[in-house]
């Protein structure tokens, strides 16, 4: 048995630990850090280039961040939270960038614009009042709207291609949206982690027990899984970071304030073209209405990417149901994950969403041809023979106790920690990773409040986030400054 002690241990080697890691050390740079991922490889789950859209989510084109009132006008209020926070991670990006913590911001981040697109009357009006609520603000004041084909078609060209000139038509683009490599990013922060003093990153390690000490400590017990030697690494502090997987380790920990928790897994594919004469016709991403009865995760969108330098396009998701956490799972982790606690609410849940249960295996029992004909809906002249499919991340969606109905679905991410703020776990899916330093700051303030407390930790936070601690909604000259450093740093304004 190797033991170990760590003043923070971080569960996964994601978007989300990555980023907390680097938070931490930017902060203390003599801070103990001890990184845990049961795969072989950094960033190789939910992270990774494939498995997710790679959107850096501002909220400019993503149409269920707005839904409409029942009243008829629209809601914003997501919109300019997700926008605030993508803000963020933004200016952490740039910081490191400047830094030399980061390398040249081609190697994760490209200028990709986003933009909406719907047709039909209704739909149409829709995004008019939505470009109406938002464009009044400086965060969406470059957005741009239209319903003439002429210059839909300047913006998307595939898209507008063949399509029927009598049916009406609306986009809206934001010039400077991103396409972001979310696996490089983490790839590379490991990368600069692992060249500080003071930090380990253990590969292929999976986390037997989870136990807190009467010194209030945590107790770590690890696993080789190639080897099959034990460690226990004692932490101050555990972050669960670890996707789908960070429900289980949650409930390993035994903290009162994960009883109740549960989790619906939802798996994802993609169409996907690698066709160059197709590809270079196509620099954007572009999102429409989600069908109805469809989770806001698949939202349907035409996507360019750009992982590891190599240029496609992606078109989906397409939901399929599963008993799986992550990708790289078990079909059990969905029954091992059943509680007394959570029993109620996961019946509920199961009882109360059955439309979405045949939705998914709907979309799971599908043909490729019929996943082609949904593509036409966007691409009218996209030809079976150029798409291929691949399967993209598991996503847990959470479930959670609920007096009036017993359990209730939730599609956003929250954050649990411990009444002592001595454990944190992140559960939930989108906006995910484009949110993350937002989100890990928040952990931050919530479970190292003394430390923040520091002058020394505030000013290093500033510099870092030059609006941490202020209002972009509500301070226009801020946003206007914050934007044009983080364009120009991360070469997005190009």
């Amino acid at each position: 048995m190797i033991a170990k002690s760590a003043d923070v241990l971080l569960v996964g080697a994601g978007a989300m630990s990555t980023t907390l890691g680097m938070l931490l050390k930017q902060l203390d740079p003599n801070i103990n850090i001890v990184m845990v991922e049961r795969l072989g490889h950094v960033a190789h789950e939910s992270t990774d280039g494939w498995n997710n859209a790679g959107t850096g989510h501002a909220a400019y084109c993503e149409l269920n961040y707005t839904p409409k009132l029942p009243d008829g006008s629209i809601d914003t209020t997501k919109a300019f939270a997700i926008n605030s926070a993508f803000e963020v991670s933004l200016q952490f990006w740039s910081y490191l960038v400047k830094q030399g913590a980061l390398p040249k911001p081609e190697n994760f981040i490209h200028a990709t614009p986003h933009q909406s697109f719907v047709w039909g009357e209704a739909n149409v009006e829709f995004l008019r009042k939505r470009y109406a609520a938002l464009s009044q603000s400086p965060q969406f004041a470059d957005m741009e709207y239209s319903e003439d084909p002429h210059v839909l078609r300047e913006w998307m060209p595939l898209i507008l291609e063949n399509r029927d000139p009598m049916e009406p038509v609306a986009g809206t683009r934001v010039r400077y949206g991103a396409d972001v490599d979310f696996g490089a990013l983490a790839r590379n922060m490991t990368h600069y982690l692992q060249a500080q003093d003071n930090f380990e990153l253990l590969l292929n390690h999976t986390v037997t027990d989870l136990e807190q000490d009467d010194d209030g400590q945590w107790q770590v017990e690890l696993e080789n899984r190639k080897t099959g030697v034990e460690r226990t690494i004692t932490s101050r502090f555990v972050f669960l970071g670890a996707g789908g997987g960070a429900l289980p380790l949650l409930q390993m920990s035994g903290i009162p304030e994960g009883d109740g928790y549960g989790g619906f897994p939802v798996s994802g594919q993609w169409l996907v073209c690698k066709k160059q004469e197709i590809v270079e016709k196509h620099l954007a991403k572009v999102y429409g209405l989600a069908p109805i009865g469809a989770p806001p995760m698949s939202v349907p969108h035409l996507d360019t990417r750009i992982i590891s330098g190599e240029k496609a396009l992606l078109f989906g998701p397409f939901a399929g149901f599963t008993t799986k956490f992550l990708k790289q799972g078990s079909i059990l982790d969905l029954p091992k994950s059943l509680r007394a606690n959570n029993l109620k609410s996961m019946l509920s849940v199961g009882k109360n969403n059955m439309d979405l249960t045949r939705y998914l295996i709907s979309e799971a029992m599908q043909s490729h041809e019929e996943r082609v004909a949904s593509l036409r809906n966007f691409y009218p002249d996209a030809k079976d023979e150029d798409w291929e499919l691949a399967n993209a991340g598991q996503r847990v969606q959470i479930i959670k106790k609920d007096e009036a109905s017993g359990g209730k679905l939730e599609f956003g991410t929250e954050v649990i920690s411990s009444a002592d703020h001595t454990l944190a776990a992140l559960l939930g899916a989108s906006p995910g990773a484009s949110t993350a330093v937002n989100t890990m700051i928040n952990i931050v303030e919530r479970c190292f409040p003394e430390r923040l407390a520091t002058q020394e930790w505030q000013q290093k936070l500033k510099e870092m986030v030059p609006s941490y601690g202020e209002s972009l909604k509500d301070n226009d000259e801020l946003m206007k400054r914050v934007r044009q450093y983080t364009l120009s740093t991360l070469e997005l304004d190009q």
